[in-house]
C-alpha cells in the first residue's frame, strides 16, 4: 500500500511535504483564502465557517467564467481576438439572467446593444427604389 492511501486520509503527510492551497483542494482556480480573509475583515459575521469562502469562491469562479465565455463570444463575432469591455457589455445584456443580476451596474466604455426603435424605421410604402433604400435598415 502507498504512503498516500494510508488509513489515515494522509492528513499528517502535506505538513513535511509541500503544503497544498484550499483553492487545489476545492478544485478551484478563485482563491478560497483570500476571500476567507476578506470575509472575516468584512465584519459580515463574527465567526466564518470553513465551507463558506469556498462556496463563495466557487460562485464568483462561475460567475466570471460564465460572462468569460459570452464574451468570449462577442470578441469572436465581431471578429476579434480580445476581449474589450463593449463585449463584456453585448454578453451580459444579451443574456437574461445576467442581465438581471447586473442591472444597475454600468460597465465603462460598454455602449448600449444596438436598437432602433420600429416607429423610427422607414415605412415600406416605396416601390422600387424605396425598398432598396430601407434594406440596409433591415434586419
Amino acid at each position: 500500500m502507498s504512503s498516500s492511501g494510508s488509513t489515515k486520509g494522509g492528513r499528517g503527510k502535506p505538513k513535511s511535504s509541500k503544503s497544498i492551497s484550499r483553492s487545489q483542494k476545492a478544485g478551484l482556480q478563485f482563491p478560497v483564502g483570500r476571500i476567507a480573509r476578506f470575509l472575516k475583515a468584512g465584519k459580515y459575521a463574527e465567526r466564518v465557517g470553513a465551507g463558506a469562502p469556498v462556496y463563495l469562491s466557487a460562485v464568483l469562479e462561475y460567475l466570471a467564467a460564465e460572462v468569460l465565455e459570452l464574451a468570449g463570444n462577442a470578441a469572436r463575432d465581431n471578429k476579434k481576438n480580445r476581449i474589450v469591455p463593449r463585449h463584456i457589455q453585448l454578453a451580459v445584456r444579451n443574456d437574461e439572467e445576467l442581465s438581471k443580476l447586473l442591472g444597475t451596474v454600468t460597465i465603462a466604455n460598454g455602449g448600449v446593444l444596438p436598437n432602433i426603435h420600429q416607429t423610427l424605421l422607414p415605412k415600406k410604402i416605396g416601390k422600387g427604389k424605396g425598398e432598396l433604400g430601407s434594406a440596409s435598415q433591415e434586419f
